[in-house]
């Protein structure tokens, strides 16, 4: 446990040859358990062998603080930085890592250290703090109430008040972290902060807009900071970040937390996908390019993104329905995607849904159908095509669907889609990370990252159907 206290090194405070004062030091880890300032003490027992002697004569309400105290459990690459990439004080703190890594806990542990002013975060504690994640829910089920969030990362004595309702912790000395969705970047008008938290910002598919909006209510205090905390993407924003000489970097692999992860998790993982680049994005935390080779690339992706649709005169929502429905089961793709009058396509959402029994992605299909007053569903059926439909009619009967079949590769059917893409007649309305990660790892194997690319099928079929096939007369619409 001493051995993980973190980067300080040995027994800080002491004197070689110094004789160890059990009793007194007994008595202060006694006064000081649950705080930081114990550490020091801790140090100098273990390292002159008599850690077993100190601790067995502590109250074990004290032994249970001390189990529970950050630092004791922190690996190095949890801790706050003290120097950015340019060896000057940081303005982001940039912690990229593989799915388990701890990149939660480490974020936790920071804005419990800011907002109490603890020694290895902050001179004082910070009175505004914000929380900003993919969605609200993410912020709180994973950032808040997660088994490694905020509320975990504290002990009962110094646990702030969460008001779910007001989307705001308060804590006893005045201060205050509000969460925030990045799905809503305007919400970020008007609050100003000194501390901010950012969790998945690779996912994000407001990313740009939303990141915006924070810098602007970065304004008070000396130093205004932030943490990311992320599993890598090669997104622009994600790629600035690393650049810039302000930005303080940690890495950290799923591997490196393995102690703090289910030994069948970590076998798993190494069977499924060690040595694929999915591997390498995912458990290595490293910034995976696009493929070589690959119909796409996120330079052109990001060149024709938008934030809204115009009116469209036709809409149309994908699926590619799995073959099964078990846990190693391929995914059901459901794109939705329309066209505008002068034949441009704009994929509007991505509702891929994993595992799902046929009843489950057919009523995803069809919220989303419903949701965007589409015009049809079409459903790939090369694989239990009477099956489909009568998923879809017993969900809904009155849904119009098209039924297709793939008479070609993956490779060929999707070739002629970027090439729409190249001609500037494809654009995403928003971000849409785990479908383009697929599109610019898509090569000629038909896979994406060793994996069928379930989410492109269905994006393949909407945009085929809207562009590249006769089409019935139009209707306008706006969105």
């Amino acid at each position: 446990m001493l051995q993980k206290c973190g980067p300080t090194g040995g027994p800080a405070g002491s004197e070689p040859g110094r004789a160890l004062n059990v009793e007194q030091s007994r008595q202060k880890v006694a006064e000081a358990a649950g705080t930081i300032g114990y550490r020091d003490i801790l140090k100098q027992a273990h390292a002159a062998g008599r850690l077993d002697e100190m601790l067995a004569g502590l109250r074990s309400a004290d032994y249970r603080l001390l189990q529970g105290d950050w630092g004791l459990r922190a690996k190095p690459f949890q801790y706050p930085p003290r120097r950015s990439q340019a060896g000057r004080g940081w303005h982001v703190w940039l912690f990229m890592g593989g799915r388990g890594a701890g990149k939660t806990f480490a974020g936790a542990q920071w804005v419990r250290g800011m907002a109490l002013g603890l020694r290895d975060f902050s001179s004082r504690p910070v009175g505004r703090i914000a929380l900003l994640g993919e969605t609200a829910d993410d912020v709180r089920h994973v950032m808040v109430e997660g088994v490694s969030g905020i509320l975990a990362a504290h002990t009962s004595r110094d646990r702030p008040e969460w008001r779910p309702s007001r989307r705001m912790l308060i804590w006893e000395n005045g201060a205050v972290a509000q969460a925030f969705s990045a799905e809503d970047p305007e919400s970020l008008r008007g609050p100003q902060f000194e501390a901010a938290w950012s969790d998945e910002l690779a996912k994000w598919r407001r990313a740009e807009d939303a990141w915006n909006m924070l810098q602007f209510g970065l304004r008070l205090g000396v130093r205004p900071r932030q943490l990311v905390t992320t599993t890598p993407r090669p997104v622009a924003l994600l790629r600035r970040l690393l650049a810039h000489p302000r930005t303080a970097v940690t890495r950290a692999t799923t591997w490196d937390n393995a102690e703090h992860l289910a030994p069948g998790f970590l076998d798993a993982m190494r069977e499924e996908y060690a040595g694929t680049r999915l591997g390498r994005q995912e458990l290595e935390g490293e910034l995976v390019e696009d493929a070589p080779g690959a119909l796409w690339s996120r330079a052109a992706l990001d060149a024709r993104r938008i934030a809204s649709a115009p009116s469209l005169k036709r809409i149309v929502v994908a699926i590619d329905p799995p073959a099964s429905s078990s846990k190693r089961a391929a995914a059901c793709g459901i794109v939705a995607a329309g066209l505008d009058a002068s034949e441009v396509v704009y994929v509007l959402a991505d509702a891929t849904i994993a595992a799902a029994r046929p009843g489950e992605w057919a009523r995803v299909a069809l919220a989303l159908y419903h949701r965007l007053e589409a015009d049809a569903l079409l459903a790939e059926v090369n694989q239990g095509g009477e099956m489909v439909a009568a998923v879809i009619a017993e969900a809904d009967g009155s849904a119009p669907l098209t039924m297709v079949r793939a008479a070609r590769g993956k490779y060929l059917r999707a070739a002629p889609v970027a090439q729409l893409y190249e001609a500037g007649r494809v654009r995403h309305v928003g971000r849409f990370p785990e479908l383009e990660d697929e599109m610019c790892a898509f090569g000629p194997d038909g896979l994406a990252q060793g994996r069928s690319p379930d989410r492109l099928d269905a994006l393949v079929w909407a945009v085929t159907h809207l562009a590249l096939t006769p089409k019935s007369a139009p209707r306008l619409r706006t969105l």
